[in-house]
């Protein structure tokens, strides 16, 4: 079973994502996406690691390449977020840019069948009207691609807003 949640910055999916995880089958495993680039992604790891204390997680952090990664039992995933592992997989450290859709569908898909039940947490961007450069445009339209191909894949979707699931594909889970 694969549940996509997205919404804005801020809106409570990390919290509804780990209350999700924490009714389905051990081991849990969170699956870390956002490299630790300066103090504000260092303060945000940090505040979501203490979120996540005691609630039966083992923390990967993996940034890239999640198709080669093996977990090492089957259980419950989740993996935060999208985002991340698209800017991860789109810019590399020496500058270059290229496309990481299949890299990061086939990532989640290889996740997915190692998991009995995979939450995948990703932002809605795009939608805010703004033009931007073309780089930010390009990463903005990948997520974009990815976010509706992880949609059509997921067996439920919902959004959040102000922390409230809205059901948008699928079964509210319980």
């Amino acid at each position: 079973m694969m549940i996509l949640l997205i919404g804005g910055s801020g809106c409570g999916k990390s919290t509804y994502a780990e209350s999700l995880c924490e009714k389905n089958p051990l081991p849990r495993w969170y699956l870390a996406a956002m490299q630790p680039y300066g103090p504000e992604a260092d303060a945000r790891i940090k505040r979501h690691r203490a979120l996540r204390q005691d609630k039966g997680f083992t923390t990967i952090e993996r940034y890239t390449d999640y198709a080669s990664l093996v977990l090492p039992a089957r259980g419950t995933a989740l993996l935060e977020c999208i985002a991340n592992l698209t800017a991860n997989e789109m810019f590399a450290a020496d500058g270059a840019v290229s496309d990481p859709v299949d890299r990061v569908l086939n990532g989640v898909d290889a996740l997915n069948r190692q998991c009995e039940f995979l939450v995948v947490v990703t932002n809605d961007v795009g939608s805010d009207g703004i033009s931007y450069g073309a780089s930010t445009a390009a990463y903005i339209e990948a997520l974009g691609r990815i976010n509706a191909a992880l949609a059509a894949r997921a067996d439920t979707v919902l959004e959040l807003v102000a922390g409230i699931p809205i059901l948008l594909k699928g079964e509210l889970p319980e």
